[in-house]
């Protein structure tokens, strides 16, 4: 019987446990992938929005030699601060099942059954993308990740979207030598891409090196063409690939098995208290950006990582009970 048991081993996951190992709990993470698995699948050249001291867990410093740390940066730091304080995580361990008894929780996984008194859920996102739901979609030329640019060099390739991610990976698509046409549903860029980053594509889409067509959608992708509607009527495109940046969503299915209210919009955000972060749920705890159901852009590693002290803080008074 372990005392506490994390799912989710990201940078908020890994801050939960730094507080275990303060207070000697049996803990363990389980993640379904590697360490801090939606920062490795982050695109290779992604730059944060935060500067390194905000990205810090346990007052740890990150050195960075850039004025806003990359990708690569982050999971240096990460990884660092799990391995030199050893902490007890298993890693490709998918959790499948979780469920409340009167004792705490069973937790099952695709390699073993486990049973804790209290858990935390510290799942994050980025692992459920928010698909399109057109014809064509489970084409082999359609991802909804985005990576480095050199394969969509010289091919034909929509970027969906008007987000950072977007915005990120139409530039360097056409910096390499990609035709980038950009489908966006909205009547413009998105006002929460990077203050430096904007005035580029905004600059790009006006001289026309990128075609955007706002207000507009796929309705069906083909293996050598993409038909879209917009404003001006239906227009069939050539096409090599597709790249579906349109966001993506907390594991709903998860939180709904184990009893986790949801607000009843299209926000989904789950029920929790904002002094301790225990959900509905007696012994549940919520960490990061979790917390917010379908509005993924409210809680970031800079404002959620206090979540962790939250929870230890009235875990420390339940444990003893």
């Amino acid at each position: 019987m372990k005392d506490v048991i994390i799912i989710g081993g990201g940078p908020i996951g890994i801050a939960c446990a730094l507080e275990c190992e303060k207070r000697h709990w049996n803990y363990l993470i389980l993640e379904k992938g590697a360490l801090t698995n939606s920062l490795f699948n982050y695109p290779k050249n992604m730059t944060f929005f935060s500067t390194s001291e905000k990205l810090e867990i346990d007052h740890i410093p990150f050195i960075s030699k850039n004025p806003k740390p990359n990708r690569d940066e982050a999971l240096e730091y990460y990884r660092r601060v799990a391995s030199s304080n050893t902490i007890a995580i298993n890693l490709y361990e998918t959790v499948e099942e979780l469920h409340k008894a009167d004792w705490g929780f069973t937790i099952t996984t695709n390699k073993n059954t486990y049973q804790s008194k209290k858990a935390i859920l510290a799942t994050g996102f980025y692992d459920i993308p928010n698909v399109l739901q057109v014809p064509g979609e489970d084409l082999p030329k359609v991802t909804h990740y985005y990576k480095e640019a050199h394969p969509y060099s010289m091919q034909d390739v929509m970027v969906v979207g008007a987000s950072n991610s977007s915005v990120d990976a139409a530039l360097e698509i056409w910096r390499k030598g990609g035709r980038v046409i950009m489908v966006v549903r909205g009547d413009a860029i998105g006002k929460r891409v990077k203050y430096w980053v904007r005035p580029d594509i905004i600059n790009r889409i006006e001289e026309g090196s990128i075609k955007a067509y706002f207000n507009s959608e796929i309705t069906e992708i083909k293996p050598s063409e993409v038909i879209i509607k917009t404003p001006n009527g239906i227009k069939v495109l050539p096409n090599d690939y597709v790249v579906a940046l349109t966001g993506y969503k907390p594991n709903f299915e998860l939180l709904e098995q184990v009893g986790v209210s949801l607000s009843h919009d299209a926000i989904k955000r789950p029920v929790y208290n904002e002094q301790t972060m225990e959900s509905n749920v007696e012994g549940l705890y919520l960490a990061g950006v979790i917390c917010g159901g379908m509005e993924t852009h409210k809680w970031f590693i800079e404002n959620s990582r206090i979540h962790a002290k939250l929870i230890t803080n009235h875990l420390e008074q339940k444990l003893k009970q």
